[in-house]
């Protein structure tokens, strides 16, 4: 009580200049203000999503539940506001035991600096909804942001923190660029799974090294070669498109499908390069004898195939995936999913190939 009674006393004689919180001295301003970049689709159900609505019943309920979560979006903005916060509600606040909630759920803001996009800071997670500040104390100068959205769930909804007296509004410099995206499609580690943050996923890190927007297809765990998929992709005005499916998809899935859906992109898009990746090497496999064979066949079958079709399709790129990640086996979370370290080396590998096929 008299603890209580002191800090009264010292609240009363104190005075109010300086005592207003940096929290309440912030305006909030709705992200669909702002430039959403990384969207293939416009005609979505709601604007975080990656599919288009057409899809809706037609593709399979994973396929089109996993559509709903972000990755690969992020929000552009320019302020001068010495402070940057954000508030946000995800739709499914998913949790997992091996992969982080600032990568699942949370944002990740870089800052346009001598050219290049830096790394600013994570928004963390704290539950479904999350008010936090991501930066303060900035010198207030005028400058670009790029906001990463979640990897591994849904935006319900997304506002934008900054000081009240400060300006906010849209990007004046088109970076990453806009025009003919580079479409990856693929799996759980396409979709980003299990980078600490959104941005060290590597079509995101890759966006960046290109300065080149991307559009993420990853569907974790279905990446199946949906013909339907490929339909929608073959839409995109696309700079190139990375067929990165191979750990989702069984040898009897790629007999059956794989060249068909070449086939559909091919005819609307004949002379956009497509790079095929090979499945990487997970580093239980030299344990499990049975993955190690699945595995070591797929990838046989995928070289077959582009074997086949490089005959007449000059714009047709193959990666291996023996060196994607490095042949330390310490790449991975758990034998599979990739460490922020695994996402690093497979994007210094994929850039000199995609940077050619795009040039």
């Amino acid at each position: 009580m008299r603890l209580f009674l002191l800090a009264l006393i010292l609240t009363l004689l104190l005075p109010k200049t300086g005592w207003t919180s940096n929290a309440d001295s912030l305006k909030y301003i709705n992200a669909t203000n702002f430039e959403l970049i990384g969207k293939g689709f416009t005609d979505t159900e709601n604007i975080y999503d990656r599919l288009p609505a057409s899809l809706n019943g037609k593709t399979r309920p994973p396929v089109w539940s996993l559509s709903k979560n972000c990755s690969g979006l992020a929000i552009r903005f320019r302020t001068n506001s010495t402070i940057i916060a954000a508030k946000w509600e995800v739709t499914g606040d998913v949790v997992m035991n091996h992969f982080a909630p600032t990568g699942i759920k949370g944002l990740d803001l870089y800052c346009l600096k001598n050219g290049k996009w830096q790394f600013v800071n994570s928004a963390r997670p704290s539950g479904k909804t999350t008010t936090t500040t991501i930066i303060n104390h900035m010198p207030g100068n005028d400058m670009e942001y790029m906001l990463y959205l979640p990897l591994y769930d849904g935006l319900a909804s997304l506002e934008i923190g900054v000081k009240s007296t400060a300006t906010i509004g849209n990007s004046t410099i088109d970076s990453p660029r806009k025009a003919k995206p580079v479409v990856f499609y693929g799996t759980s580690i396409t979709q980003g799974g299990c980078a600490s943050r959104a941005g060290m996923a590597y079509p995101n890190q890759l966006s960046r090294m290109l300065d080149r927007q991307i559009v993420n297809l990853g569907f974790s765990g279905n990446g199946q070669l949906d013909l339907e998929i490929a339909e929608v992709m073959a839409d995109i005005d696309a700079s190139c498109f990375v067929m990165d499916c191979l750990p989702n998809v069984t040898v009897a899935q790629m007999n059956e499908k794989y060249v068909r859906f070449l086939e559909i992109i091919r005819k609307k898009r004949p002379d956009v390069p497509i790079l095929l990746v090979e499945t990487i090497l997970f580093p239980h496999m030299y344990f499990d004898q049975t993955v190690f064979a699945l595995l070591r066949e797929k990838n046989e079958v995928l070289k077959k195939i582009y074997t086949d079709h490089k005959k007449n399709d000059r714009h047709m790129y193959y990666m291996k995936g023996e060196k994607l990640i490095g042949n330390d086996f310490e790449a991975t979370v758990d034998g599979v999913h990739l460490t922020d370290l695994g996402f690093i080396r497979m994007s210094e590998n994929l850039y000199p190939v995609i940077r050619k096929m795009i040039k």
